[in-house]
């Protein structure tokens, strides 16, 4: 392997303006970078976690959704077979006759209201 090639060699420093740095100075480089590493990891571990979740979650509203809509669809099919049903069996019905309106609504009497007096304009 010819020198320099390796991306992770860390042993050849290139030289910073003004005064070469102590070696305090460069086990903090190697710390910060190595905590930099980490932290990177663990945010890319959580990205991927989230995007599992929701192509999971995705997953399951899917499947859930096709549910509902076959239930929709059976529900529509159930009503339209009522509906036959019904308008079948009405004629032959005796206790579905129309009502005539008396029996519907009880007769009118006036002292169920007040009379208002209303003032009339004249133009």
């Amino acid at each position: 392997m010819a020198q320099g090639s390796d991306s992770n060699d860390t042993s050849y420093k290139s030289p910073s303006p003004g005064s070469r740095p102590s070696s305090s100075d460069d086990a903090k480089k190697v710390m910060r970078r190595e905590k930099n590493r980490i932290a990177a990891q663990k945010s890319r571990m959580r990205q991927t976690q989230k995007a599992d979740t929701l192509h999971l979650e995705s997953e399951n509203l899917e499947k859930e959704n096709a549910a509902l809509r076959k239930e929709v669809k059976q529900l529509t099919e159930e009503a339209k077979y009522l509906t036959t049903m019904l308008s079948s069996h009405e004629p032959l019905c005796s206790g579905l006759t129309p009502q005539t309106p008396d029996l519907l609504y009880p007769p009118h009497h006036s002292s169920y209201h007040q009379h208002i007096a209303v003032p009339h304009y004249q133009h």
